[in-house]
């Protein structure tokens, strides 16, 4: 399979920061395309049309907030779209299907969406939906109807007390004031669509010989009717090279 990489990133993946590492956003800095939107774009859709039920998933008490958020993600991506078709950067026309909210979001953005919505009397916010096409070592079927704190098993740093700030966070965060973190991770290959089951191996080279970085841009949203938070997650793979060239002197 052909590569699918970035160039660039426009953060330092490099930099330590404390857990969750949350940062506010702008609004308008929620989504955006970068310069391996085209191949990551039919990467797509290639996984949709060929293992749609392994990226999708959609329980019914979650289709209000998956059609709220496919307006949203057109308003920000398409504000000039008029009719029932978008035409994607790199000259796709997708129709825009609302009984299918969430594989129209997998064809028409580059970032991948998770809808959690926390249940009258619960204590954590559950996923409820989501468009995985580039899982990094976890397997939505697993997670689909789990609480924040088995989304993120068997993640080693993601202890009680991390596990009680995202939620915290989870509760907090408000409409129009979104926030984000990223990650990074070596990698041996560039695959974007990287499924595991928790009781599967991760083998992860060490940083000295990985050939490539994989860095997740993920940003908590709020929608303001449904009030379900969106994790959204942007995924750049980039050569062990371009990185160094980009950030491994300030990083030193």
């Amino acid at each position: 399979m052909t590569e699918i990489l970035q160039t660039r990133l426009s953060y330092n993946p490099l930099e330590k920061r404390k857990l969750p590492g949350i940062q506010p956003l702008a609004s308008e800095d929620w989504l955006h395309f970068d310069d391996a939107y085209a191949g990551q774009m039919a990467e797509r859709e290639r996984l949709l049309q060929q293992c749609r039920a392994q990226v999708v998933y959609c329980a019914p008490e979650a289709t209000p907030a998956a059609s709220e958020l496919l307006e949203a993600v057109l308003a920000q991506l398409y504000p000039d779209a008029t009719g029932h078709n978008v035409v994607r950067p790199d000259g796709g026309e997708v129709t825009v299907d609302w009984e299918d909210p969430l594989g129209t979001l997998g064809r028409i953005a580059q970032q991948d969406f998770c809808i959690l919505e926390k249940p009258e009397g619960a204590q954590e916010h559950v996923l409820t939906g989501a468009v995985l096409c580039f899982p990094a070592n976890w397997t939505l079927a697993e997670k689909a109807g789990q609480p924040l704190i088995a989304i993120h098993e068997p993640v080693d740093s993601y202890d009680t007390g991390i596990a009680a700030r995202v939620q915290r966070l989870f509760d907090g965060v408000q409409v129009g004031r979104p926030m984000w973190r990223f990650n990074a991770l070596w990698y041996a290959d560039a695959t974007l669509h990287q499924p595991r089951r928790v009781s599967g191996d991760r083998p992860r080279p060490g940083a000295e010989t990985a050939g490539y970085m994989r860095s997740e841009r993920q940003t908590i949203l709020r929608l303001p009717h449904s009030r379900a938070v969106i994790f959204s997650i942007h995924t750049s793979v980039l050569r062990r090279a371009d990185v160094m060239a980009q950030w491994g002197a300030s990083s030193a």
